[in-house]
């Protein structure tokens, strides 16, 4: 079930407490608040809606297709970008979409007061654009250019650098380059952009909280 504006709102309050100003919190991590503005799929070659539903239980479907592991990664910029990697990689020849979200799954924060499943979830194509893709074999590779902690959280974190203790989350943004092919020899590429918010306690590997609506700088 999808979470509400005024939750999302709440949850990242919490999760970047003393680290943002508020007006920014909410335009990173909600957007406005009448509307969630998810990021373009990393599948879709069209403007189609998304469908992020939760993926089967185990046991339904087994394995998570050619998803990754979650990586692990103890730094919140090398995790971000295996993590992109991730999100901007799939292959509808060897996975289905169920797979592909419960691989995805894998890699998010199991503190459930600070995981936004549905940003992340947001990603993967509907039932019915996944399976035209798939009837086309379209598969997507993606290479990390740069990732860094965006200024404003930066700043933040030098004006109070013990805020980061409450829930250990970091902003990092994340560019690289998304290479596409399907059948009879199609390719394509892009460049991508994405801002995550990702977990790393002390002593533990880091892990996937949210993706902002919008690219942070």
């Amino acid at each position: 079930m999808g979470w509400s504006a005024n939750r999302r709102i709440l949850i990242v309050a919490l999760v970047i407490a003393g680290l943002l100003a508020v007006a920014a919190t909410v335009a990173w991590f909600t957007g406005r608040t009448d509307q969630h503005n998810t990021p373009r799929s990393p599948a879709a070659t069209s403007g189609a809606q998304t469908s992020p539903e939760a993926p089967k239980p185990d046991g339904e479907e087994t394995g998570a297709g050619s998803v990754p592991a979650p990586a692990q990664i103890a730094e919140p910029v090398a995790f971000a970008k295996a993590a992109a990697v991730m999100l901007w990689s799939y292959d509808t020849r060897t996975t289905s979409r169920d797979q592909q979200l419960a691989g995805m799954q894998k890699w998010m924060t199991k503190e459930t007061e600070y995981a936004d499943w549905e940003s992340v979830a947001g990603q993967v194509p509907d039932p019915l654009l996944w399976s035209r893709l798939a009837d086309q074999d379209q598969h997507a590779t993606a290479t990390v250019t740069e990732g860094h902690f965006p200024s404003a959280f930066k700043q933040a974190l030098a004006d109070d650098p013990s805020a980061i203790t409450e829930a250990y989350i970091y902003v990092v943004t994340v560019n690289g380059t998304q290479r596409i092919g399907w059948t009879k020899g199609g390719a394509g590429a892009e460049e991508r952009a994405v801002t995550l918010a990702v977990q790393c306690r002390p002593d533990h590997d880091c892990t996937l909280a949210a993706l902002a609506p919008t690219v942070t700088q």
